[in-house]
Formats: C-alpha cells, structure tokens, sequence
C-alpha cells in the first residue's frame, strides 16, 4: 500500500529562534525645530539607517523593525507599520506648531501593548526634543508607564539645543544609572552623532547574549564617550 501521507515541510530552525525586537522613535517637529535642526535630524535619520542595516546583518539571530511617531501640535505615525530595517528608507520630516510630546508618548503606550509577541525582546524608545511640552505630558507619562513593556525598554532621550526640557527627559528615562542621562546635542554635527548612537548602541546591547550585562548597564559605560570637548552651543 502506497503512503499517502502529505511530505513534512522543511522548517528552518533559525526562523523559528528569532527574535523580533523593536525600536521606536518619537521625534519632536515642532515649530522651534525649522531650519537647520530639522534638516540635522533629517540628515542624522538618513545617515543612522545603514548603520541599523550593517547591525542587523551582524545579528542575524534578531528581526529587526522600526516604526517613526513624530510630534508638533498633534502626535501621528510617519513610519505606522513596524517597517523591516533593511526595507526601511528614510522621508524627510517638517516642522511647525506646538510640542504634544503628551500625546505622543499615550500613541507610544498604546502599540507598546498591541505588539508584545512571545520571542519579542524588550523595545528601544528613543524620545527627541528641543524645548517644552505644550500638552499635559504628566498624564502622557503615566500612561506610557502603566505598561509593562514600557518598564522593560531601554529608553533614551535626546535634548536638541540649549532650551530642551531636560527635567521630562530625564523622566521618559527613569533609569537607576546614574551615568545615563538624555544625550545634549548643541549643534549639527553633535545631532548626527547622537542620533547614531541611541539607534545603533541599544540595538547592539539588547542583540547581545542573555548572560551578557544589562543594556543599560552598558549604555551607561558608553555614553560619556559621546561628549565632545568644545562642542560650541551654537543652537
């Protein structure tokens, strides 16, 4: 008697061990950021996207996706999708209006919950801004808090320019390491190599073995290596 039972499929092992592990950006587009700090960011946008390319491919263990929530008077998606990196090209922002960085972190709590999966590692949350929320950011941090996953991540802050609300930054990050406060850029090139490194440095400490340290613990070694001595505020 012949066997009719159906060939097993081949599965590839690697695909079922993956991991999937999610960064997220909320980007300040408020009025005070036209000019050269939205093209700085535009530009830093642009630049960073390879070099999150060139780590996915160093960890291919780890799928790697990456979702944009920008902020002005209201809060909304530019990138909505969680986008695969290596698909990901980068349209470049506008800015005006107000700061609603309170709406965008409730957006920021709201997906935080629809896309925990099984085999997710915790997310990366990088936050930038350049000057005061205009909204009630109180009751935007507390949604964002009341999530587990929001806890879990490793969240980084970045203060564009002289005037950044430093205090609420240093809130969306809560972190016990001392060491590991928003990042300052004060001009261009201190924008690009910020940006660089808060999407490139948590995504190689979180791909990192589980008996490796902590990411935070790691970010706070690297971070002081950020800031240049004479770096002029020019903005």
């Amino acid at each position: 008697m012949t066997d009719q039972r159906p060939p097993v499929p081949q599965i590839d092992p690697a695909a079922l061990t993956r991991r999937q592990l999610h960064v997220l950006f909320a980007l300040d587009c408020s009025g005070s950021m036209r000019g050269d700090r939205i093209a700085s960011l535009n530009y830093a946008m642009r630049s960073a996207i390879p070099e999150l390319q060139a780590v996915a491919r160093e960890n291919p263990e780890v799928q790697l996706f990456v979702r944009v929530l920008r902020f002005d008077t209201v809060a909304r998606w530019h990138i909505e999708e969680p986008c695969p990196i290596a698909d990901l090209t980068w349209e470049d922002l506008s800015a005006g209006g107000e700061t609603a960085m309170g709406a965008a972190l409730q957006m920021l709590a709201e997906v935080l919950d629809s896309e925990q999966a099984p085999r997710q590692l915790p997310p990366v949350i990088v936050l930038t801004s350049d000057g005061y929320p205009t909204d009630d950011v109180d009751q935007g941090l507390a949604a964002f808090f009341a999530r587990d996953a929001a806890l879990a991540a490793t969240r980084l802050a970045i203060a564009i320019g002289s005037n950044a609300d430093l205090e609420t930054l240093e809130r969306f990050m809560d972190s016990p390491q001392e060491r590991l406060k928003p990042l300052r850029a004060n001009n261009a090139p201190d924008l690009v190599k910020s940006i660089k490194w808060a999407t490139t440095a948590p995504v190689k400490a979180t791909s990192s073995p589980t008996n490796a340290p902590d990411p935070a613990s790691q970010l706070a070694q690297d971070a002081p290596e950020l800031e240049a001595p004479g770096s002029s505020v020019v903005w």
